[in-house]
């Protein structure tokens, strides 16, 4: 919810911000500044992505960072990675929820992406999401059951979890990060 007395920032004042390597989204016309990522992160990034690619059905597409989720004009996410039905795409976005969205956990976006955007992202109507820590070598997976997610799926290091959502897919943290 916006704070009382704070402007709201729109879509179109963030499409007139730098280009400066910075990550801008939006919840509730607050503006939310990520810098560049770690070698981690972007490591598990591309991994996940050489990952779902290969086996992601013709009908959706998978897009790393940044691409904008506009769910309205005071709310622009831009997940590390998300999976989008190819129907729903315009060239400059994504105007309806994406069927899965994942975050990498980084030290300066950590208690944002377990907390406020993983709200927003429920409240967005976000069925799918995945939350992947390359410190301890993990990832989550979480789905929406009355509006608000639930952890379906974990693992750790070496371990495997087979997902069947938003298709099927073996994934081990550890080859991650490797």
């Amino acid at each position: 919810m916006a704070k009382a007395g704070v402007s709201q920032l729109t879509y179109a004042d963030l499409q007139a911000l730098p280009d400066d390597h910075n990550r801008y989204e939006l919840i509730d016309g607050e503006l939310l500044v990520s810098p560049s990522p770690s070698t981690a992160h972007q490591r598990a990034v591309g991994n996940l992505y050489m990952l779902l690619r290969p086996a992601c059905p013709p009908d959706l597409e998978v897009f790393v960072a940044p691409f904008d989720w506009l769910v309205d004009d005071h709310n622009v996410f831009v997940p590390d990675l998300l999976v989008a039905r190819t129907r729903d795409l315009t060239e400059r976005n994504l105007p309806r929820p994406p069927v899965l969205a994942v975050e990498v956990l980084s030290p300066t976006t950590r208690h944002r992406d377990l907390g406020r955007k993983r709200d927003a992202y429920a409240r967005a109507g976000l069925a799918d999401y995945w939350v992947v820590d390359p410190l301890v070598r993990s990832v989550r997976m979480l789905e929406r059951v009355d509006g608000t997610f639930c952890e379906v799926a974990h693992a750790a290091d070496d371990g495997s979890v087979i997902v069947e959502r938003p298709f099927p897919v073996t994934v081990v943290p550890g080859d991650l990060v490797a």
